[in-house]
């Protein structure tokens, strides 16, 4: 009756290395297409206290709406279109529902919606989708991608008209969603107030937590030995002891408690303390990227540490992890990336996908 509890689940890491300063750094490039991020967490070994630059960034993440039964085609009206939609910088998720199992949708800053459904609601909507890549036969989910930008969407036009009439009259779907929008200005214009007015919704901050960690060990990083072939421990040993930290299990392996015996990978160094900051919400890839250029500036000045670390989590129901890749659940419904910043300019990047995932980019 544990057989199934005894088999590991497929998972997909992807690591990179490279340099702030290398023209063909691609490390914008992940972060801006990695849509939909719930939290955020920075460790910065030896400091115990937010400086007040990466304290400013962290207060300032854009805030976000929480909009309750929303109609989907509310996103596809001329007005919110065209004032919202087509500038960029927009995003739109179904919030708790469950991509396994519930029909779950998305409105992505490149202007596609993304529809993810059960076999009845997608005959039922008579739009061209394909099946999932991770649905079992018989099929019983689909993916229908709408391009909102294409010529044949244009509003007013047949594309258009056809799919607006599939949402709100052959089969209304709706959905509390997650919204948000990285320009400010346009976040309080006018059609995104319309929209808002004629359904419940409450604004959102995202949350930031921090606190000190004291006698931290430390794996050893060096910044030429990202497979941990010399000096550096090796990356699955790295994320896990990171991951470890993040959920503020111990890395001393007492022995005089059961719940963990997990330790440092060796040979181990030891911060006399550490700062764990967390920030959460429906957190957009233009803050995280503004983030990630204001932890370079932690070693302009004198520190005794040589390396910080960053983690991104992506939404687990989430139809999409990056770009538009499909993403499913299964076991865990993990997408995410870790970001190791280095004194001399130097990254490493590790992007992780779990069993219903394609390999990141």
């Amino acid at each position: 009756m544990y057989t199934e509890l005894e088999k590991t689940p497929r998972n997909v890491l992807v690591c990179e290395k490279s340099n702030f300063e290398n023209e063909k750094a691609r490390l914008s490039s992940h972060v801006e297409q990695h849509y939909f991020n719930h939290k955020v967490s920075v460790l910065l070994p030896e400091c115990d206290a937010l400086p007040p630059h990466l304290d400013k960034v962290l207060n300032s993440f854009s805030s976000f709406y929480l909009v309750k039964s929303l109609p989907v085609y509310e996103l596809l009206e001329k007005d919110f279109l065209e004032t919202v939609v087509y500038k960029g910088s927009t995003y739109c998720l179904s919030y708790r529902t469950r991509i396994d199992e519930d029909n779950t949708f998305a409105l992505l800053p490149s202007a596609k919606l993304v529809l993810s459904v059960d076999k009845d609601t997608y005959e039922r909507l008579g739009l061209e989708g394909k099946p999932s890549c991770y649905s079992q036969k018989p099929v019983s989910r689909y993916v229908v991608t709408v391009d909102l930008k294409d010529r044949g969407m244009a509003p007013g036009g047949h594309g258009h008209q056809r799919i607006l009439t599939a949402l709100r009259e052959q089969l209304p779907l709706q959905s509390d969603f997650l919204l948000a929008k990285h320009d400010s200005a346009l976040q309080e214009g006018g059609a995104m107030q319309s929209l808002l007015s004629r359904y419940e919704w409450s604004e959102h901050r995202p949350q930031v937590n921090s606190n000190v960690l004291m006698a931290l060990p430390c794996p050893p990083l060096l910044s030429s030995d990202l497979r941990g072939d010399h000096e550096s421990c090796d990356p699955q040993s790295f994320l896990e002891w990171l991951g470890a930290i993040d959920a503020g299990i111990s890395c001393h392996n007492r022995t005089s408690g059961f719940l963990s015996t997990f330790i440092c990978p060796e040979p181990e160094t030891l911060a006399s303390q550490a700062l764990r900051c967390s920030i959460s919400g429906l957190l957009l890839p233009e803050d995280i990227y503004r983030l990630v250029e204001e932890l370079r500036r932690f070693f302009d000045q004198p520190k005794r540490t040589s390396w910080l670390a960053l983690t991104v989590h992506g939404f687990m129901d989430s139809p999409v992890s990056w770009g538009t890749m499909e993403h499913g659940f299964l076991k865990g419904g993990e997408n995410f990336y870790s970001l190791v910043l280095f004194q001399n300019h130097d990254y490493w990047l590790y992007m992780g996908t779990g069993s219903n995932d394609g390999c990141p980019p």
